[in-house]
């Protein structure tokens, strides 16, 4: 049985298997270029979570077995995807023929990154050789001028290389990254909501200048404010419920991220699983699946016993729109942090009612994002309140229940 089929018919079991059992149920179990084992092993990186991959990285770092070093390549690959680079697998061996490289990373902003992997710094490389790889894919108009060279070193103790690294005439063109840093830079990324910490963050991946530090210091600065406002889901409430109220007249409402997280994870899984699809984890409230066809965006409230006409508040905000417009089967989904369910509205419902909803617009920033209530009644119906028409929009045709743990 496929790798695949095998995992999404028995989870539980294949999540307990090692990286390297993993690499023996792929295909025919022999990893080498344009393989069916490496093809469904590379299918199966791109859809299991962040955590997974930081597990087998660090299995292939302190087990010695055949072909980890491969894998490893895979795996630092698939973290460059998570980053939201465009990447061209490399080859797993050279040739007189073929153009050695064991990645190639396009960022958004249009940078190209040639990745090498290397499981320790033990052994020096040829840093000239590396340099033939860019000159070879230039040539071939493969890569773009605006590209630098990336080597990831599985230990963190790269000592070694960095001084073979600042010798050389090629310094400029280099940067150096641990798989262990390469991963905290993921898992900082996820944990974000903003567009511009994703960029800050890639911007860490290429050779820059550091006698003045305002580029460091801006990039340390963006992620820093974007985890301070993301480690709590934030939901304004108005005194005066159906008014636009005064800043004094607002107030903030805070339940903790980490009890958040876990019923939003519920939440998802539940969607994947009916839907028979693996959603990976883009962003605090953005998922996606492998293909980036299906896509959601899932944000949580709980009960305001305040406001009792309009017990639950979201925030709608622009870049979820411009992430679900994008996607072939997108949807807005509320969870309900006392109750089992979710609602897993689709887009295109959000969108046909975008103009009946309130609007609130951060003060000093140009940012805005849109109101969301739903209320319930007696009846045990659910509705998505659309008040600048005095209208409501019955969801309980949207409704899940959340599957048991």
């Amino acid at each position: 049985m496929p790798l695949i089929q095998l995992w999404k018919s028995n989870t539980s079991a294949i999540d307990e298997f090692s990286i390297e059992q993993i690499v023996s149920t792929s295909g025919d179990g022999k990893l080498k270029d344009n393989s069916l084992c490496s093809n469904e092993l590379r299918e199966y990186f791109s859809q299991i979570s962040s955590d997974k991959i930081s597990e087998y990285i660090d299995y292939c770092l302190t087990n010695s077995f055949s072909k980890s070093g491969l894998v490893l390549q895979d795996l630092v690959n698939e973290l460059g995807r998570r980053l939201d680079y465009t990447v061209t697998n490399g080859l797993y061996q050279g040739s007189q023929n073929k153009i050695g490289f064991d990645g190639i990373w396009v960022s958004p902003e249009s940078n190209h990154i040639i990745v090498e992997v290397k499981t320790t710094d033990v052994y020096r490389i040829s840093l000239d050789n590396l340099m033939t790889y860019k000159k070879n894919l230039l040539k071939n108009e493969i890569v773009s001028e605006n590209t630098s060279l990336l080597i990831v070193v599985g230990r963190e103790d790269t000592g070694e290389l960095e001084a073979q690294v600042r010798g050389s005439r090629h310094a400029w063109d280099i940067r150096l990254i641990s798989t262990d840093a390469l991963i905290n830079l993921v898992k900082l990324k996820e944990s974000s909501e903003e567009i511009e910490t994703a960029q800050k963050i890639r911007s860490i991946l290429i050779p820059m200048e550091y006698t003045k530090l305002d580029e460091m210091i801006d990039v340390m600065f963006t992620t820093a404010k974007d985890v301070e406002t993301s480690s709590e889901e934030q939901v304004l409430i108005d005194s005066q419920e159906g008014n636009q109220p005064d800043e004094e007249e607002k107030q903030w409402h805070f339940t903790d991220s980490k009890i958040l997280q876990s019923k939003r994870e519920s939440i998802v899984a539940t969607i994947g699983k009916q839907n028979n699809i693996n959603l990976i984890k883009k962003s605090r409230a953005l998922y996606w699946d492998s293909n980036h066809k299906f896509r959601i965006a899932c944000t949580m409230s709980k009960r305001y016993e305040l406001t009792h006409e309009t017990p639950y508040w979201y925030a709608y905000h622009p870049k979820w729109d411009e992430f679900l417009i994008e996607g072939s089967e997108s949807f807005f989904v509320l969870g309900c942090m006392d109750l089992e369910v979710a609602f897993v509205i689709p887009h295109s419902i959000i969108k046909q009612n975008i103009e009946n909803f309130h609007i609130t617009t951060k003060r000093n920033s140009d940012s805005m994002y849109w109101h969301i209530k739903i209320k319930d009644d007696d009846a045990g119906n659910y509705y998505l309140l659309l008040p600048k028409k005095s209208e409501t929009l019955i969801i309980n045709q949207y409704l899940i229940k959340l599957a048991s743990a």
